[in-house]
């Protein structure tokens, strides 16, 4: 049973620092940029995410391209 994976969508996940908590430790925030070119290489999409960002106070913690297949069976 060969299965063919289709390309739906994807998106970056964008954790950041938006604060300190009162107990000391940082509070991440995350935003999702949602229809990002799916054949994006991934170090353009890492240079867009940290451009964007660096407009803002809040450091980038972590950032995930998340990429979604539609499986079909053949």
């Amino acid at each position: 049973m060969p299965v063919s994976a289709n390309p739906l969508n994807s998106a970056v996940v964008v954790k950041y620092q938006a604060d300190i908590s009162s107990t000391g430790l940082p509070v991440i925030r995350q935003k999702t940029l949602n229809d990002v070119k799916f054949t994006a290489n991934e170090q353009d999409v890492y240079d867009v995410v940290n451009a964007l960002f660096s407009l803002s106070i809040h450091p980038v913690v972590q950032s995930i391209l998340c990429k979604n297949y539609d499986l079909i069976e053949e």
